[in-house]
């Protein structure tokens, strides 16, 4: 495991976070330039290597909390890199996010952001309004659907 000061190291090489001292001896890392009303990166970076990195747009290859959030505690330095200019790229899109899910009968939704909300569609047809990318995502998958790009068995 990564001690605190090698994660605030790493951290602090990405030019575009700023540091902020919070309570208690943690840190949080604020993107600046996001797009999106979300501006930290880094939440809650603790001396004991505890902390979470801002993961709610990245294609579901980390588990999140329901605040989007994965914990770092155990990354290495290349898992932390890699997490952390995710992050920052989900947040400088100017594309708004798009994902296709499809299910067994080949139908196809769409989950699309919109001014922080998550909508999914079918066709042009507004099928429901979600507060998370979690919260449509979970949805879909408990309707039967799976991301386009995700091959896992049905």
């Amino acid at each position: 495991m990564l001690t605190f000061e090698e994660k605030l190291a790493i951290i602090a090489s990405f030019p575009e976070l700023k540091r902020h001292d919070v309570s208690l001896g943690r840190v949080n890392f604020h993107f600046e330039e996001s797009i999106m009303d979300k501006k930290i990166v880094v939440y809650r970076l603790h001396p004991n290597g505890n902390g979470f990195v801002y993961a709610e747009q990245l294609d579901g290859n980390y588990p999140i909390d329901s605040n989007g959030m994965v914990n770092i505690r155990d990354f290495t330095e290349q898992e932390l890199r890699e997490v952390i200019k995710q992050s920052i790229e989900s947040l400088s899109e100017s594309e708004p996010f798009e994902e296709t899910w499809v299910n067994a009968e080949n139908q196809t939704l769409r989950i699309v952001e919109d001014f922080n909300t998550w909508n999914v569609f079918a066709g042009d047809i507004l099928d429901g309004t979600f507060a998370t990318l979690n919260g449509a995502a979970d949805y879909l998958e408990q309707e039967g659907f799976r991301r386009l790009h995700d091959k896992s068995p049905e």
